[in-house]
């Protein structure tokens, strides 16, 4: 379990809420399966949660919600941020069967998807700190709609940081942004004007020069997006000569299998997509604790 219990993080009524969600668009209708599955059967069941591939177990308050939704209880045997190796049990799930059977899918998903984040985001991470890089490796806005909060609480599970959440927490001007409101201090310029002193201003660039004007122009995060990597460290040694205080971010084209390259002495931040875009899934399943006995005792 990681040392801070990140799960306080997540408001109670936003994970209700989309547990709400999934469980509807899953089940819009009539169960039928379901209603089939329980003539004959005693109502109240108990399931037991598998992990079955190696990562990061992350995602359980959302796990939870959903079930609890569906009129399910969950005792945990594990907690987010333990690592898990095949075959581990998780948890066990009790409840009426015609619940169990509606909770499966939608709860299954999110653990599945969440913990797959945390996966990625642990190599990463970890790689970065066998390297001696002091930074800090986030992920971006490029997450799945209707899926942010999880995909960033596995952001955090993992070890890595969010970046921002939205488009509120941080005035980031980008190229459009740039290009709309004609040039770096036009733009800063006008964010200036209405985002207060507590908020503070990131400015993507594209050149070493754009890189200096922003800084120069008062932002307080600079930027250096789709620079290679030999192009990146002269930009951002450029940039700390000039504003040692100023926090050089390194964006674009970085995976987990190049992200050395983009690491060094004057990048603060490395931003990675692909943390919440091309994560794997672990593989979970839900089974009747009948279901499993049955098995055992044919083999």
């Amino acid at each position: 379990m990681t040392s801070t219990d990140l799960t306080l993080l997540l408001p109670r009524s936003r994970l209700y809420q989309l547990a709400r969600d999934w469980l509807a668009e899953d089940a819009p209708g009539l169960d039928i399966a379901g209603w089939a599955a329980c003539n004959g059967v005693p109502q109240s069941q108990e399931a037991i949660l598998l992990c079955k591939s190696s990562g990061v177990l992350a995602g359980s308050p959302f796990f939870q919600a959903v079930c609890e939704e569906a009129g399910c209880s969950v005792k945990w045997e594990h907690h987010d941020g333990e690592w898990l190796e095949p075959v581990t049990r998780v948890a066990t799930v009790q409840g009426q069967l015609t619940n169990l059977l509606l909770a499966e899918r939608p709860a299954l998903n999110v653990l599945s998807r969440v913990s797959g984040v945390a996966t990625l985001a642990r190599k990463v991470t970890e790689h970065a700190r066998q390297l001696g890089w002091p930074g800090k490796v986030t992920g971006t806005r490029k997450t799945t709609p209707g899926f942010r909060l999880p995909e960033k609480y596995g952001l955090l599970v993992g070890g890595a940081g969010t970046h921002r959440y939205g488009t509120g927490d941080l005035v980031m001007l980008k190229d459009n942004h740039i290009w709309a409101m004609g040039g770096v201090q036009e733009a800063l310029r006008s964010v200036r004007s209405v985002a207060g002193h507590t908020m503070k201003v990131e400015v993507e660039c594209r050149s070493v020069e754009e890189a200096l004007e922003a800084a120069e122009s008062g932002a307080d995060i600079i930027m250096l997006d789709n620079f290679t990597p030999e192009s990146l460290h002269r930009a951002a040694l450029m940039v700390k000569t000039t504003y040692p205080s100023m926090v050089v971010e390194a964006s674009g084209g970085v995976t987990p299998q190049n992200v050395q390259l983009f690491l060094g002495p004057y990048v603060d931040v490395v931003s990675m997509g692909c943390l919440t875009q091309g994560y794997p899934n672990i593989d979970f399943s839900l089974k009747l604790a009948k279901g499993i006995q049955t098995l055992a005792c044919s083999i």
